[in-house]
């Protein structure tokens, strides 16, 4: 994607059958941005990330469990994920998210 493109965001990735798409927008040394698709039934396991991180969904919905307490994000929703607290992602539907990990 070039700077000067102008694209929806919920476009930029693709669900895949039983599968986790990604993709990478931004990636240096302050944070990156990515997006993610995860098929209805798919996540992350529980893990501990050392920065502050920005899930904002983009479609669909899925349970996310930040140190144990889980929240259903919605589109259009956005939660934090606090740096070195243990957090999942459990797709309840088929979603898409964007997330923004700063690392400064």
């Amino acid at each position: 994607m070039s700077e000067k493109e102008s694209k929806k965001l919920v476009d930029m990735v693709e669900y895949q059958e039983g599968s986790i798409v990604s993709r990478t927008i931004i990636n240096k040394k302050a944070g990156n941005v990515t997006l993610f698709a995860f098929d209805i039934g798919q996540g992350l396991s529980e893990h501990t990330a050392p920065y502050d991180a920005i899930v904002y969904g983009l479609d669909g919905e899925a349970d996310i469990k930040i140190s144990r307490k889980t929240t259903r994000l919605k589109s259009g929703e956005v939660i934090v994920m606090p740096a070195n607290e243990p957090h999942a992602i459990h797709a309840v539907t088929k979603f898409k998210m964007l997330l923004i990990m700063i690392k400064s």
